[in-house]
């Protein structure tokens, strides 16, 4: 695991390594059960705008320092802001949440995230937004937004219900209920569940062969398949021939090729 800063501030912080062309972004504010702030959400957005914005990095992987994942918002912290109707992020920045907010990017390039420990309310929302998800098996998740008088808005109310259906999204979202890590797998709520301590190690291992393969054929396909859950079959079917077009005049196409006829791994370029 990455080594965490000895001073961590307060409010907490978003630690960020390169890793070759992965991106590592760690939550960091173990003392507080890495509960996000204003600051640390804002730095999750900025973070997750260098990750699409470099072209040097092909995949991110989301972790957290400490033996807890998050508690979720610091409610004292960012009330606030809830009650201003505002956005701790920017304009213009990629939205971690990944829900196509008007005046915010949504995130292209894919991340795969490692959870432990305490993964409660904004936790399971940025882990249900990322594109796959390893936990850790001392996962306690839980959406718990009703006991304190709001509602999830971070995207657990519409894929909760798009991976494990409405009836077992809602008794967890109306009850606010505990659940581990084999009822999480169980809802395909996360992809992986591993012994604790192993689930950053794996995460980054499939983010490594993620970005091993043709970045634009990759974002490609991850909005392709983002399309077809949320805007339906029809619409992802419609971007096909254009889309494999464009891939198909592609240096890392005719790459591909040569890589096939040569017996030898792809040397992707992203061009």
């Amino acid at each position: 695991m990455p080594a965490m800063d000895t001073v961590v501030p307060p409010e907490g912080t978003i630690l960020t390594e390169r890793r070759g062309t992965l991106l590592l972004i760690g939550i960091n504010r173990p003392a507080k059960r890495n509960g996000f702030t204003p600051r640390m959400y804002k730095e999750l957005a900025e973070a997750y705008t260098l990750l699409d914005d470099d072209p040097d990095l092909r995949a991110g992987v989301l972790h957290a320092h400490g033996p807890h994942f998050t508690a979720g918002l610091d409610l004292p912290a960012m009330a606030p802001l809830m009650q201003r109707g505002e956005k701790a992020i920017p304009p213009g920045s990629v939205e971690p949440t990944d829900l196509g907010t008007p005046g915010y990017r949504r995130r292209g390039k894919p991340l795969v995230c490692a959870v432990q420990g305490i993964t409660f309310t904004l936790g399971i929302e940025l882990m249900l937004a990322a594109d796959c998800v390893v936990a850790a098996d001392d996962c306690r998740f839980s959406q718990l937004e009703v006991k304190r008088g709001i509602m999830a808005t971070g995207g657990a109310t519409l894929r909760m219900a798009e991976r494990a259906g409405l009836g077992s999204a809602l008794l967890y979202l109306l009850t606010g209920d505990e659940f581990g890590s084999a009822e999480a797998l169980r809802l395909n709520f996360v992809q992986k569940v591993v012994p604790a301590g192993e689930q950053l190690a794996e995460a980054i291992r499939i983010a490594e062969r993620i970005a091993a393969q043709a970045p634009l054929a990759v974002v490609a396909t991850r909005l392709n398949a983002l399309k077809a859950v949320e805007e339906g079959p029809l619409r992802a079917m419609g971007e096909f021939l254009a889309v494999q077009q464009r891939l198909s005049s592609s240096e890392d196409a005719a790459e591909g090729v040569r890589s096939f006829v040569e017996k030898r791994a792809a040397r992707f370029t992203g061009r």
